[in-house]
């Protein structure tokens, strides 16, 4: 199956686009299988692309616009040497997240930032934990 790029993504991310699919489709669907998922990596290429077409290049839970500019460019040797600020230059990168937490292809597309603030909460438990930093800011 092709994955061409959507027409919103930046001309020069394009050409990295299905790229950027398959390694994703590669390490989620080992990963799920690890947890007891049983996709293939073909299913998961599919539910990733419909993802980002959802996605229309903003992150899921937050509604911001994605830094599809930088898909292919993160270089983990170069963020090992740079500590945070490597990570901060990344936040709005575009990543790939379960909906709802099972092993499966069933995903959403948010910023890094959002991934790992996220990390394997239900949506649920999610608004919640929002919610709990929303209350208690208001005592800043």
């Amino acid at each position: 199956m092709d994955t061409p790029a959507p027409d919103w993504i930046p001309v020069s991310s394009r050409h990295t686009y299905p790229g950027w699919v398959q390694r994703k489709a590669v390490t989620l669907c080992k990963r799920d299988q690890k947890r007891g998922g049983n996709g293939n990596v073909q299913q998961y290429r599919l539910a990733i692309h419909q993802a980002v077409l959802a996605s229309e290049g903003r992150d899921h839970w937050t509604g911001e616009s994605l830094a599809w500019e930088l898909i292919g460019t993160y270089d983990p040797k170069e963020a090992a040497s740079d500590k945070g600020e490597h990570r901060k230059q990344y936040a709005m990168l575009p990543t790939i997240a379960h909906r709802s937490g099972e092993p499966g292809p069933d995903f959403v597309v948010c910023a890094w930032r959002t991934s790992d603030a996220k990390h394997d909460m239900t949506p649920e438990e999610l608004l919640t934990f929002c919610t709990a930093v929303v209350n208690h800011s208001a005592n800043w």
